[in-house]
């Protein structure tokens, strides 16, 4: 037993998700329900599910894998809204969890054994108490994008394409993991992954839209229509409000899925998109992939450049950015980025937009554009190294 205690305290791989699920369980206990609740979205995603079977009784804003599996929790938990928080609340830590035991086999194939300890710690550290990861989906989507980069480093191209597909599915922002396909496989070969990831996306949407085109239409498209927020665009734009829809939309009416909730953009997303896209692909076409750790960066930039150019930005989408930070810029200045972009998203949600000081979007925006465009230039700068 003790030689058995010994080798798992010697791989982090194991120990560190155990510990990670082990202290989600007691910060769990220790808080009230509403403490769990708090300031996430698990209120909205209860009361989707109790619509009906997602995009046939109602429509929805996210991509379907994570409605569906609100169905299925909603059924297991018998409609009761604690049982159902609790384990949807459990699932994500469970994510989470996966996303550090990847994030640990990650941190091995890029960096040496001195900078791997310091790094898993941060990590930890600052994943452990996040909010973000319990009271939003997202970490289903990070631990398939990891899981992807992962399988891409170890040459299982299938397993990646597979691993990005249900991110997708999840949330749109695993395909950010594509451009990186192209740049580290032969054009053939990327060319067939791709085709695999478009090809069974296409499938499992166009049976949807299938079964009930009305509501998957409004479901493909209601993120599209809701307006900008907590952006620079929506400084601009004179959106004062969090990505919220409003309050007149009823899901069970495919048209409430076009009522905007704010003004409309004075600069096109559209306009702007050609020029990030261009600027990302005059990067894309400078930019050599030697190792893992500048693949990782380089997935760290094309989210930088993503998030930048995005009508729209949500506090929590912050934990896409935490495991690029810290798999692949130097230790100091990825602990340094790490918390001043904590502390930059908790000020901007909850504790200041909560308490209805939408007044502050005046600072905070700027701010934490300022801190993503120096994020950015380290990301580059690491890709070249």
């Amino acid at each position: 037993m003790k030689n058995g205690l010994k080798r798992y305290s010697k791989n982090p791989a194991i120990y560190l998700p155990v510990l990670f699920v082990i202290g989600r369980v007691i910060l769990f206990l220790s808080l009230p329900l509403e403490g769990i609740r708090g300031y996430g979205d698990l209120w909205n995603f209860y009361n989707q599910s109790q619509l009906g079977v997602p995009f046939l009784d109602y429509w929805t804003e996210f991509p379907p894998l994570f409605p569906f599996l609100s169905y299925f929790v909603s059924f297991v938990t018998e409609g009761k809204q604690h049982s159902f928080d609790y384990l949807l609340a459990g699932l994500f830590t469970a994510a989470q969890a996966g996303t550090l035991y990847f994030f640990v086999k990650l941190n091995k194939l890029a960096h040496e054994e001195s900078e791997q300890k310091a790094r898993n710690l941060l990590y930890f550290s600052l994943l452990l108490p996040l909010f973000y990861g319990w009271g939003y989906f997202d970490p289903l989507a990070v631990f398939f994008m990891i899981a992807a980069i992962y399988a891409l480093t170890k040459g299982k191209d299938l397993s990646a394409g597979f691993m990005i597909i249900l991110g997708t599915l999840t949330k749109w922002f695993p395909l950010m993991v594509i451009p990186v396909i192209w740049k580290k496989k032969p054009w053939k070969r990327a060319l067939v992954i791709t085709i695999f990831i478009v090809g069974i996306m296409a499938l499992v949407w166009g049976s949807l839209f299938v079964f009930n085109f009305e509501m998957t239409q409004a479901s493909f498209t209601a993120q599209l229509k809701k307006g900008s927020w907590e952006t620079l665009w929506a400084l601009i734009d004179g959106n004062l409000s969090t990505g919220n829809f409003v309050p007149e939309i009823d899901r069970q009416r495919p048209q409430t899925a076009l009522l905007s909730s704010g003004n409309s953009p004075k600069v096109s997303p559209w306009i702007t998109l050609l020029a990030f896209a261009g600027f990302g692909f005059w990067l894309y076409l400078k930019i050599k992939l030697q190792d893992t750790r500048q693949l990782i960066s380089f997935v760290g930039l094309t989210f930088i450049i993503f998030f930048l150019w995005s009508p729209g930005y949500s506090p929590q989408w912050l934990l896409y950015l935490l495991p690029m930070i810290f798999l692949s810029l130097p230790t100091s200045e990825a602990g340094l980025f790490g918390l001043v972009l904590v502390l930059i998203n908790l000020l901007e949600w909850p504790v200041l937009l909560s308490r209805g000081f939408f007044w502050s979007l005046y600072l905070i925006v700027p701010l934490r554009i300022l801190v993503m465009a120096l994020l950015g230039f380290s990301f580059y700068r690491s890709v070249h190294d």
